[in-house]
């Protein structure tokens, strides 16, 4: 959940954090998980990827539906496929700290649609387009 959506502290919409903005529930998989089990929880949930995790919650890569096409356009079949086989590894990140002026340009320049969010190299949350759209409407107070 977004902490926009508890509080307001920021006028200035451009001086929103990441922290304030990502999706702090974050479903994840292991390096182990099958791409079938991946491409379930993606599809079901309306996920356009899926951070990779190691046990203690340190980012080692992330799974996007590229990643998955590619793997069956490639003749691959998903349930015998392990995550570690066709994630992307050092994927682009983002810390907390970040402000939405700084992502928003990471965004536009780099073409992405959603990043990680990490602290000490752990996974904390999840930043989309959508969320920087959230948090910029909301700290204009375009609505309530």
């Amino acid at each position: 959940m977004r902490q926009t959506d508890f509080f307001m502290k920021a006028s200035d919409p451009t001086a929103l954090t990441v922290g304030q903005l990502m999706q702090d529930a974050v479903t994840r998989c292991t390096s182990r998980t099958d791409a079938a089990t991946i491409a379930h929880m993606m599809t079901h949930r309306n996920f356009g990827s899926l951070p990779v995790v190691e046990e203690d919650g340190t980012l080692v890569g992330i799974v996007t539906e590229y990643d998955l096409l590619q793997a069956m356009l490639d003749g691959r079949d998903l349930r015998k496929i392990l995550a570690t086989e066709i994630m992307s590894t050092y994927p682009v990140t983002v810390t907390e700290d970040q402000t939405l002026v700084q992502v928003a340009d990471l965004f536009q320049d780099r073409y992405l649609t959603r990043v990680p969010v990490v602290r000490n190299n752990k996974l904390v949350g999840i930043l989309a387009r959508r969320d920087l759209l959230f948090g910029y409407m909301k700290a204009s107070r375009y609505w309530s």
